[in-house]
């Protein structure tokens, strides 16, 4: 038996979607990563949409220039993570003025409000190997070998991408426990992160950018898809 899991920010807390040897186990809502980590037995790979990794200078993360290169032209949801004192900053526009200071650019103001997620993530990374850094949109263009049409807001956009999920033999139900209140694109999102994890697990993961491939020592500024 082989359980993965693909975690998405969800209003402040996780979602998350567990797969079992691949097929769709459930689907569930944590306040924190640390909490599901320990009660979730034989898990081998968690992905997160999440940054892994921070940047410690001006220069920006190969990968995620890697993953708009990968997008293109639907490139916009790709985000450049800023460097930890920025997300530390204690408003989004001090962070915003250090980063202009600091590292001649700005934030955005999502990237801003994820920090604390990102900070949350960070060190549990860092101490567990099993954890690993995904980007939904990139997984869905892997799944469809093309960019999708529609946002990821819009009806036709979530319908397209539960289409790519079964296809890729993840149904999701119409009603799920426990997580069937979340916003639908993020339980989307989260899903995808578990086809990546699944990949992952059975040795057919892909990497951006793509010079990662084979690392050994380290996950860190790797998207997995």
């Amino acid at each position: 038996m082989t359980l993965v899991a693909g975690a998405d920010v969800a209003k402040g807390r996780w979602v998350v979607v567990v797969l079992r040897d691949g097929d769709f186990d459930h689907a569930t809502v944590t306040k924190n990563l640390s909490e599901f980590l320990e009660e979730t037995k034989g898990l081998e790979v968690l992905a997160v949409d999440i940054p892994i990794g921070l940047p410690g200078g001006k220069e920006l993360r190969q990968c995620d220039l890697a993953a708009k290169a990968f997008l293109k032209p639907k490139s916009s949801s790709v985000f450049f993570t800023p460097p930890r004192p920025v997300l530390e900053a204690p408003t989004y526009q001090e962070g915003n003025r250090l980063s202009w200071r600091d590292y001649e650019r700005g934030v955005s103001a999502q990237a801003y409000a994820l920090g604390q997620k990102i900070l949350e993530v960070d060190p549990i990374a860092a101490r567990d190997e099993r954890i690993i850094e995904v980007h939904p949109e990139v997984c869905f263009r892997a799944m469809k070998d093309g960019p999708l049409i529609y946002s990821k807001k819009s009806w036709n956009g979530q319908m397209e991408r539960r289409s790519l999920l079964e296809s890729k033999d993840i149904p999701l139900q119409d009603v799920l426990e426990g997580a069937g209140e979340v916003p639908p694109d993020d339980l989307l999102d989260a899903a995808a992160a578990a086809w990546s994890a699944w990949r992952m697990a059975t040795g057919n993961a892909n990497v951006l950018p793509d010079s990662a491939t084979g690392c050994a020592t380290s996950r860190r500024g790797i998207i997995w898809f």
